[in-house]
């Protein structure tokens, strides 16, 4: 297999430092110019070689640094700016190999930089010829602590010996870095990249047979290297394989762990090159992931009052991977299941908030079609992008880009009376210890608790709601923890991706009740400050409890007051939730109704028909004083003309 340019660098930036005295400048001078020069300033401006000077045709930009303990500074921000550094010490002088492990390297730790290291030995006509340690043994203990490090190699400006390969492997770190790809300390390709060979492989088995056959194999060649490979270099790769794995290749082709140990041989060997090309063909980046040109952004530019959903086709293309993977037909994707549909994602995006225990689980542990679909239905709506890289992952098969629908902007369902959305988002308001998170393990299914634990950051749950006549819908409810609704409200369109708030007290707690009614006066206002109108429940938790005295009275008063429904009682203790789920959905399909308005509001509203009907009054005035005026003239014209 052959190696291929690198795509996308302009250029790659290389900083040299070391302690004085240990070559620096003629490294940069010598490679620069071809030739030694024995009065090479202290201090070198960049330097530049061209694009043609390497295989990957990528231009190099050198830059040299002061030795001077006062310009530590300006050494630091150059070394920020690095996609390279070359740490060079003097082979003739031990002490200055010393100064990197106990300052040089230390210091780019605390400057945070993170890119590969070359070191490099110099001056090594120099060294003292009864020297008889290898730069292995050198360099071995000082690799282990400082795992940085991508390759060591001396070198002589004087004798031009080794110059090229000292900033070739510098370059070669950065277009082809082994960090990625390869764990040195286990010898073995590293999970991220074991998950995009393997979809990559996947993606060239086009008979899905488990095996790359002699053709596969050779278009997967001509795709990445623009070569075909000869019928001998093919039995020659399957052997090299089968002599050291058995089972890497079989009467079909190639396996995926033949495909995996070739790959792993080429980086052991040095041909890190090789399985880039591969990797960037199939479009990832340097951290193995999709690069950015494979995700139009674009595509998911929406109004704050609209959100993304999936559609009708990507369902249905959801529901077969779920039945392909589900193998025993149990409606019940396993957890080794779903790392198995994720296996050649760059990881499971369900491992980690918000996903994690974002979805019902069944008695196995397991998930249910619907809780599968749920937890895409979430991922779609709160960061469409990753949704659509992880259809990409999953081999969809169609263009990803109509997989997705922006809806329509819920200020135009107002208008209509009617939401034609298929997902919901609800923000659970509430003070602490009412019964927010029992209202969220209810809809994930989950068993009542009677230990309390407060949230302290948002939470989700996403489930399937049926409706009446079969339709159903996704609901997504993210709790609000009451120490984060001042930090919500703190932005203008916060609440535009809300499709309905619900509003939980204590039933026999009335300090809970209050704290209840201020934060929807709170929600309330700032819908009406910012045009996000909202609509509105109050639910009334712990109704297995005995209400505080007032209760009714002041519920009564305040749903009246606002325009809003009154309390809906449920128990989560007794699993009575009154329909409570599918009466959320209904208020969010209908979102010109139950929509709260504050005394503040009120006078707002009352003010502005006054100002309306003060300047419709104006206006009438004004038309009737210039259809006057047009009288006159004519009457006036008139009688002029009789006279």
């Amino acid at each position: 297999m052959a190696q291929s340019s690198n795509r996308g660098r302009k250029e790659v930036r290389i900083v040299v430092a070391g302690d004085r005295g240990t070559g620096k400048s003629s490294l940069i001078f010598t490679a620069a110019s071809d030739t030694f020069e024995p009065n090479v300033p202290r201090l070198l401006p960049p330097s530049w070689l061209p694009e043609d000077f390497y295989p990957d045709c990528v231009p190099i930009t050198i830059i040299d640094t002061s030795s001077n303990p006062e310009d530590i500074g300006k050494v630091g921000e150059e070394l920020k700016r690095a996609d390279a550094v070359v740490l060079t010490y003097a082979c003739d002088q031990p002490k200055t190999l010393n100064s990197l492990s106990t300052f040089w390297l230390p210091e780019l730790r605390k400057l945070e930089v993170k890119v590969p290291v070359i070191v490099v030995g110099c001056k090594l006509d120099l060294r003292d010829e009864q020297q008889q340690v290898s730069l292995e043994q050198v360099m071995s203990p000082i690799m282990q602590q400082f795992r940085e490090i991508e390759t060591c190699i001396e070198c002589s400006a004087y004798r031009r010996i080794q110059i090229p390969e000292v900033f070739y492997y510098a370059q070669k770190a950065v277009l082809h870095p082994t960090g990625p790809l390869f764990d040195q300390e286990s010898q073995t390709l590293k999970p991220r990249c074991v998950r995009a060979l393997k979809r990559i492989f996947i993606l060239c088995d086009k008979d899905m047979d488990g095996a790359l056959s002699d053709a596969e194999l050779n278009d997967f060649q001509v795709k990445c290297f623009n070569a075909p490979l000869q019928p001998s270099e093919i039995v020659g790769v399957k052997r090299v394989v089968q002599d050291k794995l058995v089972e890497g290749v079989n009467e079909h082709g190639l396996t995926l762990t033949g495909f995996l140990f070739l790959h792993a041989l080429f980086i052991e060997k040095g041909r890190l090159e090789t399985t880039w090309t591969v990797l960037r063909k199939f479009g990832y980046n340097n951290d193995i992931k999709l690069s950015d040109d494979m995700i139009p952004r674009s595509l998911f530019d929406r109004a704050p009052d609209q959100s993304v959903e999936l559609t009708n086709e990507a369902i249905k293309f959801l529901r077969g991977v779920y039945e392909l993977f589900d193998s025993d037909l149990d409606n019940n994707l396993r957890p080794i299941e779903v790392e198995d549909i994720f296996s050649t994602a760059s990881e499971n995006p369900w491992n980690d908030a918000p996903y994690k225990d974002a979805a019902e689980r069944t008695a196995l542990g397991g998930l249910s079609i619907d809780a599968f679909l749920s937890q895409w239905a979430l991922m779609t709506l709160l960061d469409p992008a990753r949704s659509f890289e992880n259809l990409i992952y999953i081999a969809y098969p169609g263009d990803p880009s109509f997989a997705f629908r922006v809806t329509r902007k819920r200020r135009l369902d107002q208008k209509k009376q009617q939401s034609e959305r298929n997902v919901f988002q609800c923000f659970v308001f509430g003070p602490a210890n009412a019964g927010k998170s029992a209202l969220l393990n209810s809809f994930l299914g989950r068993p009542y608790s009677n230990s309390y634990s407060p949230t302290t950051e948002d939470r989700y749950a996403a489930n399937v709601v049926e409706l009446p006549g079969g339709i159903k819908k996704t609901l997504v409810l993210r709790e609000i923890p009451e120490g984060g609704v001042a930090k919500l409200l703190s932005y203008r369109d916060t609440l535009a991706a809300c499709d309905l708030a619900v509003f939980v007290y204590d039933s026999s707690d009335e300090s809970s009740w209050k704290r209840a009614t201020e934060l929807l006066v709170d929600v309330a206002d700032h819908c009406e400050c910012t045009g996000h109108k909202v609509p509105c429940l109050i639910i009334a938790a712990k109704d297995d409890l005995d209400t505080f005295p007032t209760a009714i009275q002041d519920s009564t008063r305040v749903s009246q007051d606002m325009g809003i429904e009154a309390p809906i009682p449920i128990s989560s203790k007794l699993s009575d939730f009154n329909n409570i789920f599918r009466r959320i959905v209904d208020a969010a399909e209908h979102p010109h109704l139950s929509i709260p308005e504050t005394e503040a509001g009120k006078s707002r509203k009352q003010h502005q028909r006054l100002i309306n009907r003060s300047l419709m009054f104006v206006s009438v005035g004004a038309a009737v004083a210039i259809v006057g005026v047009a009288a006159y003239r004519i009457y006036a014209a008139r009688k002029s003309a009789s006279s």
